[in-house]
């Protein structure tokens, strides 16, 4: 093998570590992240491409005691939704993000992702207490330091949805190699009008998801679960 060919395999073998490698964190060290380190990977992140190079996203970040005022705020209206469920019509998505009505096969992939985090931290069917303080996790941000609040224009169609999300996708890849973790979530989109009085973004913007980000727990048992895809043959079909 030449030095060209062997240098070309291993950036193919850099850039498929950096994407096999992600998943889904649930549980963060105190360590706090450079905010240099940051920047370098938004302006990496920043060549996604975009319809017509419009370039839609807006990002805010959340760190130190804004990031520790956003999560004791959005922790307290979770927990008052879960004592009294009529108040979840105060916090309502801007878009819907999951369907109002599943279909197999992804509501069985839903089914078997729940309960396959469930199972690993042994969380029982029907146990709603214990299932209430997991899911409440997500709004303490599975304890990471940083907090990245993706927006786009409410303008926009939904082909920015589309580019902000490749763009999101290169943020995690991106923070891969520099040996920290992601894990995006949208269930902070139910909590917009918390977020954006919170983080001064105008109205005329839209919450479109949040990553977490930071460096993994290594010994957090939650970490080890890394969940299953399907094979290529099954999503694909080649047309000769």
């Amino acid at each position: 093998m030449s030095n060209s060919e062997s240098t070309q395999q291993q950036n193919i073998q850099a850039v498929d570590d950096a994407i096999t490698s992600r998943h889904s964190v649930r549980a963060f060290l105190d360590r706090q992240v450079d905010q240099q380190v940051i920047k370098d990977i938004l302006a990496v992140a920043s060549r996604a491409p975009s319809g017509t190079n419009t370039q839609p996203w807006k990002v805010y970040v959340a760190m130190g005691k804004k990031r520790d005022e956003i999560v004791e705020k959005v922790c307290e209206a979770q927990k008052a939704v879960s004592e009294n469920p009529e108040l979840a019509e105060q916090y309502q998505e801007t878009f819907k993000y999951y369907p109002e009505k599943w279909i197999s096969p992804f509501i069985d992939r839903r089914r078997e992702n729940g309960w396959g985090l469930y199972g690993l931290l042994g969380i029982q069917k029907g146990d709603k207490d214990k299932m209430a303080a997991q899911h409440l996790r997500n709004f303490k941000l599975f304890d990471a330091p940083v907090a990245l609040f993706f927006t786009v224009n409410k303008a926009m169609g939904i082909g920015s949805k589309m580019d902000i999300a490749m763009m999101m996708q290169n943020v995690m890849v991106a923070a891969k190699p520099r040996g920290l973790d992601t894990c995006p979530q949208a269930a902070w989109n139910h909590f917009h009008p918390i977020v954006t009085d919170l983080m001064g973004i105008p109205e005329d913007e839209e919450l479109v998801c949040t990553i977490a980000l930071g460096y993994a727990d290594p010994d957090a048992l939650v970490n080890t679960f890394i969940t299953p895809r399907i094979a290529v043959d099954e999503f694909t079909t080649f047309l000769e």
